[in-house]
């Protein structure tokens, strides 16, 4: 009797959201293959890359190289905000766990998959979160306006000789701080670009809200995060020492000037009140902390570039 592997469940399945990310997928890729990630070379696991309807597709040749178990979907006419994407790809996912990663253009750490994975068997029900990040001296809006450009950035990879050392990342990149004025592992987090989650529960949640609408998706994540975390029986859990690393590549928030991004905030923030009644978008469910410190540059609150 043939048996067909293509139905045989997986431990986890990634899915990553690209539109218009030709120079970034190989690289998003390039951080999530067996030869990179830490303990991934036995891992059940499968990525599914949805094209959510770039002007030009994406090309499968541009990660042959790579030694990652890759599927490719694409959508057509595809709607504007991701919710959709990440839905339709949930739809066929085999893994037990998912890791949703809304913008497909981040880089992550080496021990990502490992350090979900044990916050997984840890806690029966972990949503787990991974720090958001970006590549180059400072916050993307502020770095754009003094010259920062993907030549730059292309630059910097090559000077710590990425993807070698994955945990270099943390000498040329910078946390999100949205507003704070310091950075630290233990500050709570209220959406992340890499989520880990049971497929079981994702679906009981019925997914990403697709009324979330907007180009980009508005505050899809951080609404997903919130009812994630608050849902019953679930442990959110933040990774310390690793990280997501956010490539640029013309994004509606991060890739804008200051002022478009706190115009298209406000837009997002209407409507966020308007579906959830004016909830508060951060959740108020108790945080457990997984991770380590994997080299000196990772100990942020030490190196913040305020």
């Amino acid at each position: 009797m043939e048996y067909n592997v293509t139905h045989r469940p997986l431990t986890l399945s990634v899915i990553v959201i690209a539109y218009d990310m030709a120079r970034e997928i190989p690289r998003t890729l390039q951080s999530l293959s067996r030869t990179y990630q830490q303990q991934a070379e036995n891992l059940d696991y499968e990525i599914i890359v949805v094209d959510n309807g770039s002007p030009i597709p994406l090309d499968e040749n541009s990660w042959r190289h790579i030694n990652a178990p890759v599927t490719l979907i694409r959508i057509e006419n595809a709607h504007p905000s991701p919710a959709m994407a990440i839905n339709t790809a949930a739809e066929v996912a085999r893994g037990e766990w998912l890791c949703l990663m809304v913008d497909g253009a981040h880089v992550l750490t080496p021990g990502v998959f490992q350090f979900a994975l044990a916050a997984g068997r840890a806690f029966a029900e972990a949503v787990v979160a991974v720090r958001y990040f970006f590549l180059g001296p400072d916050e993307q809006n502020h770095s754009i306006a003094n010259g920062y450009c993907q030549a730059e950035e292309d630059s910097l990879l090559d000077s710590i000789q990425w993807p070698a050392d994955g945990y270099r990342l943390f000498e040329i990149g910078t946390p999100f701080r949205a507003g704070a004025t310091s950075a630290n592992w233990l500050h709570k987090m209220f959406e992340s670009n890499c989520l880990f989650i049971r497929r079981s529960r994702f679906e009981t949640l019925g997914g990403m809200d697709k009324d979330f609408d907007l180009p980009g998706g508005g505050f899809v994540n951080l609404d997903f995060y919130k009812r994630a975390s608050d849902s019953e029986g679930a442990t959110p859990v933040q990774l310390i020492g690793e990280g997501s690393f956010h490539q640029i590549h013309g994004g509606t928030t991060t890739n804008v000037t200051m002022e478009q991004r706190q115009n298209r905030t406000k837009t997002y923030q209407k409507q966020y009140d308007k579906l959830r009644s004016n909830a508060s978008v951060t959740s108020n469910t108790p945080v457990m902390y997984m991770g380590h410190l994997p080299s000196e540059r990772s100990r942020i609150h030490r190196y913040f570039k305020g």
